[in-house]
């Protein structure tokens, strides 16, 4: 019995006998079709053929994407579609052509990305029109990965019901003139079958004993079929950003995901330097490698970014054409000997060494890790915190003040240290990628300090002069008066929680003269006050810094809780401009620091505390403000309900009148025990703040009164709502994003009004003097 009688669906076991000289008179017919079943979008395209005795067949597809071989020789035949992009001018020719990690993008892969999904999630269809057009088990749901060359820049494989049969790569058989690429063999061809996986291949990783063998190139078809093959759309995700340089409240939401992603690995495996594979994954989640690797270009609404995380916080998504998506580069040994060979050592780049900064285990380290990715329009950095608490706390005490190099003022040395560490890597990336795109930064506490170190001298980089804007959230101090002015060029939102107390830290007592520790209090009482709301208590000399010597840079935003209390709670992000306010975190802190059990350090303490988490504060409320935000807009309504406007200002007046009758009792105990130069100095903390706290109900009333636009919620999309609208559906399709925002509600009168601010205050009785145990703190 020869070859050609047995039954198609005997071939792939190889039954009866088989011919010594091959036999002609053969013919495959195939299609590629879309999801949708048409043909037109790989219309045209060049193919290649290549049958059992290697012989190279090419032709090309007609209008419907069909075509089909006569007479090849028996058996199956291998499907490629390697030809090159030839366009001129566009953002594929850039790729195509640009000096590092240029992409060997194809003709099939432009006409995947022109495709788009059946299902708006990515997930494959069931049921395609074209698939009645097939052969029985000739219908296949394939990838541009597996029909081309060249893969390592091109999405891992999603999952699918129809997959192409990779048992019929068995039945080709392995010529000796051609060998696979490994290494030590980069001269190897791509040569006829010689590149596709063996039976025994299959059977060692299938038993466990060997790696996944190296994916096929090319489709098996079996012959004197008819087949049709659906080509996966190239559609990526990626976060929408804001390139604008104004606030937006997307990117407040976005970008507090993306820096608590920074505290995570990068999750590439192989892990080692250098890299002896052909290629790499990253199967860890979550990890920035993982996000922007794996999940997001093969279409997974990914939303973990912290491995304790247990609420799920989605970012807002847009679908893009798969080479705009936020890329990490490419690893091919092949391709990019000059950079990826392991022979190289410790300089040979892949993605861990590229796209992702950690020196702890450098010499000299610093501990700084931080992750870098791109697409046309912008870089996004994002710079961990505080996460690994002794090196990390070290970095964080280093409060020295050195010069700023690279403009003027001086800088916190530990925050420096690692911005020189981050700016490095930085421009190392930008040397390869960067092309006139808005650089996005971000970073969450010690983060977000070095964040804006990092920035101002990226900002001041005469070679680049990029357009820079900067998101942080609960950053601690990291320079002098004279830096902040300097830097006021420079767009940065500075993002603050209530209750955090990291923002107010380094301290004025952090590497100054201890000659004024005695500022701190009068006649042995702190100058202590527990306003009604919880708001703060005020301390004079502590709590009101103004930058000497150290400041704060950049535009503030404060989350401020309104509660009300039996589950009635709402979060106000505003601009206050009051100390009792802005300070409240490191007031709130000390406060409970006094009277308890000796603890670990001030540090400690607040890098500890929940209320600097960005889990469990930060990217609630962000998303929380997001919601409001999106609601103000589409009803048209203020941004503070009449009721928390009420609440917030009448707290804001009560405050005022304790300060005021606290600077009248300091004022005549001055009197009393003749100490007027120490008093003087308080009595002009109490007045300032008042005073401030004046402008802050003018604030409040002003956003009470404001409407808001497009701009102020989508920044730079806002002249793209059709953009937005398509990605609003995606995000509302996720029952977590249409809960509602919590809206305030008008609290009932408490019986005992002195009561209900004990209550509130954690106790304590309005007016009490505070003692405070500086050792504690320090």
């Amino acid at each position: 019995m020869s070859v050609e009688s047995l039954a198609a669906s005997d071939i792939p076991f190889m039954k009866g006998n088989i011919h010594a000289c091959p036999l002609r008179g053969h013919s495959t017919s195939f299609q590629l079709v879309d999801e949708f079943g048409d043909g037109k979008a790989y219309s045209g395209l060049t193919y290649e053929v290549t049958d059992y005795e290697d012989t190279v067949y090419t032709g090309k597809l007609d209008a419907t994407g069909s075509a089909k071989v006569e007479n090849h020789f028996c058996g199956p035949v291998l499907l490629k579609l390697n030809d090159e992009y030839r366009g001129l001018n566009d953002d594929y020719s850039e790729l195509v052509r640009r000096k590092h990690y240029p992409l060997p993008i194809t003709e099939l892969q432009v006409r995947a990305e022109k495709t788009r999904f059946f299902d708006k999630s990515g997930v494959r269809t069931l049921a395609n029109p074209a698939k009645d057009l097939a052969d029985p088990d000739a219908y296949y749901q394939v990838e541009v990965s597996e029909l081309v060359k060249y893969v390592a820049h091109l999405p891992p494989l999603a999952s699918r019901n129809a997959p192409p049969n990779t048992m019929l790569h068995t039945l080709f058989r392995q010529p000796a003139k051609t060998r696979s690429f490994t290494p030590q063999n980069k001269d190897a061809t791509d040569g006829g079958m010689g590149a596709v996986i063996t039976p025994a291949d299959i059977g060692m990783f299938e038993l466990g004993f060997a790696p996944p063998p190296p994916k096929s190139k090319g489709i098996a078809l079996l012959p004197n079929k008819h087949h049709v093959l659906e080509v996966r759309p190239m559609r990526a995700l990626r976060p929408m950003l804001s390139t604008g340089n104004e606030f937006c409240v997307l990117n407040l939401y976005q970008l507090s995901l993306m820096s608590t992603l920074s505290y995570t690995d990068f999750g590439q495996d192989p892990n080692t330097q250098p890299v002896e594979t052909d290629s790499v994954t990253f199967p860890l989640r979550p990890s920035s490698g993982n996000w922007f690797g794996h999940a997001l270009p093969q279409f997974d609404e990914i939303w973990q970014v912290d491995a304790g995380q247990t609420a799920k916080y989605y970012p807002m998504y847009e679908e893009v054409p798969y080479s705009k998506r936020l890329e990490l580069v490419p690893f091919d040994p092949q391709l990019y000997p000059e950079v990826n060979d392991p022979e190289l050592g410790d300089a040979q780049e892949h993605p861990a060494n590229v796209n992702f900064l950690d020196d702890r285990n450098k010499v000299n380290k610093t501990d700084t890790q931080a992750f870098i990715c791109h697409h046309d329009e912008l870089i996004l950095v994002s710079v961990r915190g505080t996460s690994e608490i002794l090196a990390d706390a070290w970095l964080d005490a280093d409060a020295y003040q050195v010069p700023f190099e690279q403009g003027d003022g001086k800088v916190h040395n530990g925050f420096y240290r690692a911005a020189k560490v981050a700016y490095r890597f930085v421009v190392d990336y930008m040397e390869k990628f960067y092309s006139g795109q808005k650089l996005v930064i971000t970073g969450h506490s010690l983060g977000g300090a070095v964040a804006l170190i990092l920035a101002e001298m990226l900002r001041r980089n005469k070679r680049y002069q990029p357009n820079i804007v900067l998101y942080t959230y609960g950053a601690p101090r990291a320079a002098d008066s004279t830096f902040i002015e300097a830097a006021k060029p420079l767009n940065h939102h500075r993002i603050v929680f209530h209750n955090d107390p990291v923002p107010s830290v380094p301290s004025t007592w952090m590497n100054t003269p201890s000659n004024r520790v005695p500022m701190y209090a009068t006649h042995g009482a702190a100058l202590a006050l527990h306003p009604v709301g919880g708001l703060a208590f005020f301390i004079g000399g502590i709590i009101n810094f103004l930058g000497d010597p150290y400041g704060h840079h950049g535009q503030l935003r404060h989350f401020m809780p309104v509660v009300f209390g039996e589950g009635h709670s709402s979060s106000i992000l505003w601009e206050p401009g009051c100390s009792t306010i802005n300070d409240h975190g490191c007031a709130e802190a000390l406060r409970q620091i006094d009277g308890l059990p000796k603890r670990d350090s001030f540090l400690r303490q607040v890098i500890d505390n929940g209320h600097h988490s960005m889990v469990d504060s930060y990217i609630p409320g962000c998303w929380a403000s997001l919601r409001r935000w999106q609601e103000t807009l589409e009803k048209r309504r203020s941004l503070v309900t009449l009721t928390e406007f009420q609440w917030v200002s009448d707290t804001l007046t009560n405050v005022s009148g304790q300060l005021s009758a606290l600077k009248a009792k300091i004022e005549k105990l001055s009197r009393a025990y003749a100490n007027p130069q120490r008093d003087v100095q308080a009595i002009r903390d109490l007045e300032k703040e008042v005073e401030q706290i004046s402008q802050t109900k003018i604030r409040l009333l002003a956003l009470h009164k404001r409407t808001i636009t497009e701009a102020d919620v989508y920044g730079s999309y806002a002249d793209q709502p059709e953009w937005v609208q398509d990605s609003l559906l995606r995000w509302n399709a996720h029952l977590e994003n249409i809960a509602r925002e919590q809206l305030a509600m008008m609290p009932s009168p408490p019986e005992d009004n002195e009561a209900a601010i004990a209550a509130i205050t954690g106790g304590h009785a309005v007016g009490t003097p505070f003692h405070l145990d500086i050792d504690s703190i320090v």
